[in-house]
């Protein structure tokens, strides 16, 4: 039986190939990222004929640099922006409770109370955390999903947190947020799913003379090129959205995190959350990750000039980040615990004059708005620009709805509030049976679906680890390859696994990648 949720390289060039042919279609999206993906599973399940374009890999830019984080909104609360905090509470609740439920999960975020911490400060994370739980029942998310946030004594917090400064803590806040197991895991079950209702989903084909009704394609596998023609194409390139529509101007700002071993933290089982020294409502926290990781971040910083494929971290951003987690530490970290770091530009929408700080003329990126804004440009091409990774649903539907009102689309209502993606309890894809005992971080993963890729693998020793002490089975690699449209080894060790964000770990896991490839080819 045919999985309709399977990418790989076979129903690639079968469906280009089509496509070539002279298919036309409803909707072009171009962008792989959680936005574009979004896009196209609407798209699908409105029951209009889509095809995505994506340059490089799927959650190839920003979508997989994020914090792993499905915010609430508490942030924008406090600054006023009351339309996208409660915009971002209810779409994480959708996430946690229908769409994803296997990929997003309730993460206990502790704010120690130390001398430090002014009186001041203390009460505005509380008003905050009382704030983020009215959003919740606003949104309508059950306790049960996200508990409602509390003070803890001092012995709990550093069960929570062993590595915390213990001279003169005096308990901490407790709250809950969304986290995702990973978001360019996410970005791949929505585009799956996209692909379980119709949707064409190609990575390695880039755009070229948009306009509003044709788009020139070229697969960069074999060089070829020729014109589609659609009804509605749909810019969703992210922080490159200016390369395909020259007339839009973003402002890039740059994210940065830190990789350690979670050892480094006395494994933490909460993310520790601290204030940074003279900001209100701004955090650096250091979050326990699947892998045995802890991702320290973020910055948020002017990101001028070109955009790169691969941003890198600067030091004074890693410094920062580290002089920051020292102050709630007992034992401070250095740039030896360091085992790897990544960096992602945010789309921000550039401000204008009028909205511009005092300091040199020009707001701070952490005080520009992360809302999301559709515009067409002069040769009919729709663009979806800014937001927020939270968010992607609520956007996928705000631009379809314009491209079906402005294009006079054939097309049902919207579909995604309330559809399970792939892995999913309630995805309809139906699951194989295994024999072998299932690893838990293999179900973290792949949720529902997890029996799946097992029960399909092909290879030797299906169970067995990539490498000594990463915990990613071998069958996994080859379901990214089958299932997950990986076509190179850097896709299989960046983004359908995190591996690569250690050097040492990519080293040992590149053979079994480059075996897998040669296996289904």
């Amino acid at each position: 039986m045919t999985d309709v949720t399977a990418l790989n390289g076979a129903r690639r060039t079968a469906e280009l190939t089509a496509l070539a042919d002279g298919e036309r279609l409803d909707v072009i999206v171009i962008g792989g990222g959680i936005t574009g993906a979004g896009i196209a599973l609407d798209a699908a399940t409105r029951g209009l004929s889509v095809a995505l374009v994506e340059k490089h890999d799927l959650a190839f830019g920003t979508s997989r640099w994020s914090s792993k984080l499905v915010h609430g909104g508490l942030r924008y609360l406090a600054t006023g922006n009351v339309g996208i905090a409660r915009r971002s509470a209810i779409e994480r609740g959708i996430l946690m409770t229908r769409n994803a439920p296997h990929l997003v999960k309730a993460m206990p975020q502790l704010v120690p109370l130390l001398p430090s911490m002014s009186r001041s400060s203390r009460a505005l994370v509380r008003v905050g955390f009382v704030a983020g739980d009215g959003l919740r029942r606003l949104a309508g998310t059950p306790a049960a999903t996200l508990p409602r946030s509390r003070r803890v004594d001092a012995a709990r917090a550093v069960e929570l947190a062993p590595t915390v400064r213990r001279d003169g803590l005096d308990g901490a806040f407790l709250a809950y947020d969304g986290q995702l197991i990973d978001d360019a895991r996410l970005v791949t079950a929505v585009a799956r799913t996209a692909a379980q209702h119709g949707a064409r989903i190609f990575t390695r084909v880039s755009a070229t003379d948009a306009r509003g009704d044709s788009v020139r394609l070229t697969d960069e596998l074999t060089g070829e090129s020729f014109d589609v023609a659609a009804r509605a194409v749909i810019n969703a390139a992210g922080v490159w959205a200016g390369e395909v529509d020259p007339s839009i101007t973003l402002r890039p700002s740059r994210g940065t995190h830190v990789v350690f071993d979670a050892a480094a933290f006395g494994n933490l089982t909460a993310a520790l959350t601290i204030p940074i020294p003279g900001e209100l409502n701004r955090f650096v926290f250091a979050m326990p990750e699947q892998l045995g990781r802890v991702y320290l971040g973020l910055t948020d910083e002017d990101a001028p000039g070109p955009v790169p494929d691969v941003p890198q971290p600067s030091p004074a951003e890693i410094a920062f980040l580290l002089d920051t987690v020292n102050t709630a530490l007992a034992t401070a970290l250095t740039t030896g615990d360091v085992i790897g770091s990544y960096a992602g530009l945010r789309p921000l929408i550039e401000v204008g004059a009028a909205d511009a700080g005092s300091k040199g003329g020009k707001s701070r990126t952490a005080d520009v708005s992360r809302d999301h804004a559709v515009v067409e440009s002069a040769n009919g091409m729709i663009s979806v620009i800014g937001g927020k990774l939270t968010e992607y649903r609520y956007m996928a539907q705000d631009v379809l709805d314009r491209a079906v009102r402005t294009r006079g689309l054939s097309a049902g209502d919207c579909r995604t509030r309330n559809l399970p993606l792939v892995g999913a309890p309630a995805n309809p894809v139906a699951a194989l049976r295994s024999s072998y005992e299932l690893p838990s971080s293999l179900v973290a993963r792949y949720g529902a679906e997890a029996p799946n890729v097992i029960a399909s693998a092909s290879c030797e020793r299906p169970t067995e680890q990539v490498a000594d002490g990463i915990d990613v089975t071998r069958a996994e690699f080859e379901y990214a390859v089958t299932h997950e449209g990986a076509l190179r080894v850097d896709d299989i060790l960046d983004r359908r696994t995190r591996i690569g964000l250690v050097e040492a770990d990519r080293e040992r896991a590149t053979d079994t990648a480059m075996e897998m490839l040669a296996q289904t080819r």
